[in-house]
């Protein structure tokens, strides 16, 4: 233990330079009365290492000295080649950088270690990004990265939720962070450090304008407090319910952990009837009710009104859709639609727009316009949406009726889009994933909707999953 260490100091002094007692026993992690008997050690075999006394002394080697002990262990090698990510390599423009490294590691190791480490690539693979998400384009990362690393001032233009949409904004590039798959860039405007997400770039320039970097600017530091502060500002209501403890333990695997977390911290003992009283953390009455009635009949909203409004009016819409009376043949057990399915759509479509463009039901629907493949005419459908981290996704269900909905051919034909949601307007591209891709996310819609595996059994047919890419 005591000779790693000794080898760690030479090293560090090899490659920083001068460095005192108290710096060298905090990278360590060690005393300073230890950091002085392992200096004496060095001296003594013959290291020519030497103090400078003084406010700006400290340890230093004599220059030109130069250590040879720079031999990687087993483990060590193994490490390395666990550092090797090639996609987000690739989108900082390191790709090839990268490879080549790696055959110039693999080449200078011994036989035996070269082989591990080989292994180690085999066995291990790091897939950054999260469930259901499909790539998101960077195409200015390599250009962000490059001004991060000479220190340069940028002109970017990019696209935020709030209006105006568009916002061109001379920043200072002080890093690049990678969470979940998905690039950030951390730059600073007027002195302060904000965080950008690089896919809503839309165009960069480099100037030739460089900076000063904030004294003492830690990127870890910084992100680690952005992502707590955002944590804590995007769930700015709360949700008082009743739920079985069952719920509660079924939480953490489907409600993002601040909401889990949240909620457990504040639960209370089972009551006469089995159930048990809490506070949700929630962003909005929309949020909470699209990620409440993940719980099914295992909870009950009690406030605030307008939530607990919204369940009673998707309650009373789900009651009417499935009820065996109005939707199923009892012959045949096959779903029907409604007789005038053009009249229902239409009463729909008035109540979405009447109401500000949302559910008249509280429930997760957008209207989608296509432009008919037949006719080349606007036709608009209401559709329950699939609410994901980037990109909205529906379903083509009808219902679970047999025949394919006309909206599904439309965009096939052609895949420009219009979408109604929340408020908003705005173009999308229609996605149709295929094969492989197309099952897993399906599979994570049934996961939240287990519905539509029903849907599909009654149908007779595979139903097309169609991610809506914004375009605007």
């Amino acid at each position: 233990m005591r000779a790693s260490r000794l080898l760690s100091l030479l090293l560090l002094l090899q490659s920083r330079g001068r460095m005192t007692a108290p710096e060298l026993a905090a990278e360590l992690e060690v005393s300073v009365r230890t950091i002085y008997r392992d200096v004496e050690s060095l001296g003594a075999a013959g290291v020519p290492v030497y103090a400078d006394r003084g406010p700006a002394g400290g340890y230093q080697l004599v220059d030109g000295y130069r250590t040879r002990l720079t031999g990687l262990t087993t483990d060590e090698a193994e490490t390395l080649f666990l550092a090797g990510v090639p996609g987000p390599a690739a989108e900082l423009g390191l790709g090839a950088a990268l490879a080549a490294a790696e055959l110039k590691l693999r080449a200078a190791l011994p036989p035996e270690l070269g082989e591990r480490a080989a292994r180690i690539r085999q066995r291990f693979h790091l897939d950054a990004p999260g469930w259901f998400r499909l790539a998101e384009p960077v195409p200015h990362l390599a250009a962000l990265s490059d001004a991060v690393w000479q220190g340069r001032l940028v002109n970017a233009r990019y696209r935020r939720w709030k209006a105006p949409r568009e916002v061109t904004r001379t920043l200072a590039p002080l890093g690049v962070v990678l969470k979940a798959g998905r690039w950030y860039l951390v730059a600073a405007r007027d002195g302060e450090p904000f965080a950008y997400r690089v896919g809503n770039v839309l165009d960069v320039e480099i100037l030739d304008e460089g900076f000063e970097r904030p004294p003492g600017f830690d990127l870890a530091t910084f992100w680690q407090e952005w992502t707590t502060q955002f944590e804590e500002k995007v769930y700015r209501g709360e949700a008082v319910v009743r739920m079985t403890p069952d719920g509660l333990a079924r939480m953490p695997h489907i409600f993002p952990p601040a909401m889990s977390r949240g909620a457990a911290a504040r639960a209370g003992e089972p009551d006469e009837t089995g159930w048990l009283r809490t506070v949700v953390p929630i962003e909005s009455v929309r949020h909470g009710l699209t990620e409440l009635l993940k719980l099914g009949a295992d909870v009950e909203v009690l406030a605030p009104a307008p939530l607990r409004a919204a369940f009673a009016r998707t309650a009373r819409e789900l009651s009417t859709l499935y009820d065996e009376e109005t939707l199923y043949d009892k012959e045949d057990e096959t779903m029907s639609l409604p007789e005038d399915m053009g009249a229902h759509n239409a009463q729909l479509i008035e109540q979405f727009r009447a109401n500000g463009g949302t559910s008249p039901t509280g429930g997760p629907m957008l209207l989608l316009t296509t432009t008919g493949a037949r006719t080349g005419q606007p036709r608009t459908t209401p559709m329950m949406f699939i609410p994901g981290d980037e990109h909205l996704m529906v379903i083509a269900s009808n219902a679970g009726a047999p025949k394919t909905p006309d909206c599904y051919h439309n965009l096939v034909a052609d895949p420009a889009v219009t979408v109604e949601v929340d408020g908003d307007t705005y173009r999308a591209n229609a996605v149709v994933p295929r094969g492989t891709e197309r099952d897993r996310l399906f599979a994570g819609v049934v996961d939240k909707y287990p519905f539509f595996a029903d849907h599909q059994a009654k149908a007779g047919r595979t139903l097309p999953v169609v991610v809506l890419v914004r375009s605007d």
